[in-house]
């Protein structure tokens, strides 16, 4: 077992996880939303795909005892355990600073897209892209009509996800930024989050 690792507030970390290793991501606070990677470990071009689960899955949103699935379509990770109300988020892609521009700003804001590129940085590697992330406690609720909206998590601190690692992988997690809709809280504050390494 891993000691308790931090996902800075804004930033992004990663980790390298064994086949059969378990990761316990940890809403700390309770109102943050953690989008989150998993590259195969000896062939980065192989990463998790939110397209490609969600059409083995034939669901929109994966829980517990559901596999995530690679863009070569194999299991890369499995969810075991989730003490949240399962509302997690398999549509939106990871925030950039594009999306901030659309978004009013005019400067440079943190972003999910540079965290997972300094993340693996860390790590000594680079992704070939950026994948559409699992966002996990994000709550984008739906409509009959298809309408989308963007709402605060419903997860309470202390609240985690326990995922298996399928492969060696390298996984990712951004303590998404947003703070300009409410994913983060009603406050639109981002705080930090913690994950830890399970044998």
């Amino acid at each position: 077992m891993s000691d308790l690792v931090e996902i800075p507030a804004r930033k992004g970390k990663a980790a390298f996880v064994s086949k059969g290793q378990s990761v316990k991501l940890i809403n700390t606070h309770g109102s943050q939303v953690v989008d989150t990677w998993a590259f195969s470990r000896y062939d980065l071009k192989e990463f998790m795909s939110m397209e490609h689960t969600r059409a083995t899955l034939v669901k929109i949103m994966p829980g517990t005892g559901d596999p995530l699935y690679s863009n070569r379509r194999r299991p890369i990770l499995t969810i075991t355990e989730d003490t949240t109300p399962g509302i997690h988020d398999t549509l939106m892609a990871a925030c950039d600073s594009y999306r901030y521009g659309l978004l009013g700003c005019t400067e440079y804001h943190d972003n999910c897209t540079d965290n997972l590129t300094a993340a693996m940085y860390g790590l000594g590697l680079t992704a070939p892209e950026t994948p559409s992330p699992f966002n996990i406690f994000m709550n984008i609720p739906w409509t009959e009509d298809g309408e989308l909206s963007f709402d605060p998590p419903e997860t309470k601190p202390g609240d985690y996800v326990l995922l298996e690692a399928q492969m060696d992988l390298v996984i990712a997690f951004s303590a998404c930024p947003q703070d300009i809709l409410p994913i983060n809280g009603r406050q639109r504050t981002p705080v930090e989050a913690h994950f830890q390494i399970l044998d």
